[in-house]
């Protein structure tokens, strides 16, 4: 099974030798690394060319002429990927040497599994861990306490525990999934996350592949998560979508987060008003909302009355 990475830079020069050689330091070795760089104005090419001439074979260079920003760039660069799996990679991480090696042997054990996404330690800007929780350990706080994963309502309504610096894809999937949508704040990660999950071709891995460096000039972070007992009741509690035994202030959450879903999926649809996955999400997360705001005014009616009226998020996405 042939390998690709597809690694998009823009001014990158800090951090791309150590991601590159931790990429070029696998068990098993990859078979191409396709970087596509984003016009970049620092010694970024300098880096690339000098790697280029070490790993003829390995290491291919695409220079855009314009800037086409992250999602688009991602697109551009798996798309001249020739493996059959594709592994995704930010330009200021590390990899953990196994990551390819495992990751792939995964693939050719779950035929069914087209994207796969892993946990993942945090780094700081001198290369130092930092133990943080993370949204990549939700999956195994749902396993600690035997909760089945429905991967698809947990990304699709709640969270994208999906970050494309741990995925990888298979080739073949590329077509279920391209063009990518461009949507403020939506991301290309959680896009393939959600059309594989819908399918139920996704699958997460507890195991950590990678370290994800979190720094001042990164373009996309938000991984580190607040876990208290109330959050890890809330996040236990999220994918639950029929207990109405539940405190006020869950229902509040659980409908706002329901209430911002359904508003990307408003902005999906207008893009691709014939996908059924756009249309299916919009009416089951309606129904959902209706269910919960019915729930908790018979529990807690004053309270309800207050929270509808008033709060600015539901007033802004309301679903009628």
């Amino acid at each position: 099974m042939k390998t690709s990475v597809a690694l998009c830079t823009y001014n990158g020069e800090k951090y791309l030798r150590e991601q590159l050689d931790s990429i070029l330091n696998q068990t098993l070795p990859v078979d191409e690394i396709v970087i596509c760089d984003d016009n970049s104005t620092d010694g970024t090419h300098h880096i690339i060319k000098q790697y280029c001439s070490k790993f003829p074979n390995i290491v291919k260079f695409h220079h855009n002429e314009i800037n086409l920003r992250s999602v688009k760039n991602f697109e551009k660069a798996m798309s001249l990927c020739t493996g059959d799996i594709i592994f995704l990679s930010d330009q200021d991480d590390s990899w953990l040497p196994e990551k390819v090696a495992e990751m792939t042997s995964y693939f050719n054990l779950n035929p069914t599994i087209s994207v796969l996404a892993t946990n993942g330690n945090c780094m700081d800007e001198n290369s130092e861990l930092i133990d943080k929780f993370t949204v990549w350990d939700i999956p195994q706080l749902y396993n600690k306490y035997q909760v089945d994963i429905d991967y698809h309502i947990l990304i699709s309504y709640f969270f994208n525990i999906a970050t494309g610096a741990t995925m990888a894809i298979r080739k073949s999937f590329l077509s279920e999934c391209m063009p990518f949508p461009i949507i403020p704040n939506f991301h290309h990660d959680e896009w393939m996350a959600r059309v594989s999950s819908s399918k139920k071709s996704f699958s997460f891995i507890t195991k950590k592949y990678i370290n994800y460096r979190i720094h001042d000039a990164q373009q996309v972070g938000g991984v580190i998560y607040k876990l208290d007992n109330e959050n890890k009741k809330e996040l236990l509690n999220l994918l639950d979508l029929h207990n109405y035994d539940i405190k006020f202030y869950q229902f509040k959450r659980k409908i706002k987060r329901l209430c911002n879903a359904y508003y990307l999926n408003q902005k999906l649809t207008a893009i691709d008003h014939t996908n059924t996955l756009f249309l299916s999400n919009l009416n089951e997360i309606k129904q959902l909302v209706y269910n919960y705001k019915k729930a908790m005014k018979k529990k807690y009616p004053i309270m309800s009355f207050f929270l509808l009226f008033s709060d600015k998020i539901l007033n802004k996405r309301q679903i009628n």
